[in-house]
């Protein structure tokens, strides 16, 4: 299945997992967005994430990883699941003394070895670009990074093959030129 014939599938399941939202939703940034993608809803859903891993594994067998890496902590759910659909070990990076995300607990990447970097969400890409930092500065090669959700409509850019489930342009505002504030639409914040 195309990335185009997919995106319809994997906004449904995300829908209906819960985990994509309309109404008036205050970001972490501060901004208001009409729409809000709680991660965490479809998390708690095996089978949903297990068809949106599929999708990402699919996408990058033909890469050939040798390994799955993702961010603590919705990355870990889906470096585990997107590993094990591809056969091979998934690790995490988590936040190390110096505020920067690694490898701990033991996990190593042997040099070369092809490494999909994955998450759930991708709004700046600074989750991914720390864990690409980090697998490359074992050694590691990044083959690809994948994500469930772009909110950055595909404007994000990583010297890697890119996949996302579903490419999202939203709109965002700031509070004092918000639309639905303006409207009186209740303000949700997440």
């Amino acid at each position: 299945m195309s990335p185009e014939d997919q995106r319809p599938e994997a906004e449904r399941l995300l829908r209906d997992a819960g985990a994509l939202l309309d109404g008036h939703f205050q970001l972490t940034s501060g901004r208001h967005s009409p729409i809000y993608a709680e991660k965490f809803r479809l998390l708690e859903r095996p089978s949903q994430t297990d068809a949106l891993c599929r999708m990402i594994a699919e996408w990058a067998k033909p890469l050939g990883p040798e390994l799955v890496a993702g961010p603590t902590t919705g990355g870990i759910i889906i470096s585990y699941e997107v590993a094990r659909l591809l056969g091979v070990r998934g690790i995490f990076a988590e936040e190390a003394n110096d505020g920067r995300r690694a490898f701990r607990r033991g996990f190593t990447i042997s040099p070369g070895e092809r490494t999909l970097v994955v998450d759930d969400v991708l709004t700046t890409g600074g989750s991914v670009r720390e864990v690409m930092n980090s697998v490359r500065a074992l050694g590691g090669e990044v083959a690809g990074v994948a994500v469930l959700i772009d909110r950055t409509a595909g404007k994000a850019r990583f010297d890697a093959p890119f996949f996302a489930c579903l490419t999202l342009d939203l709109e965002t505002y700031e509070p004092a030129g918000c639309p639905l504030c303006a409207d009186n639409v209740p303000l949700e914040i997440t």
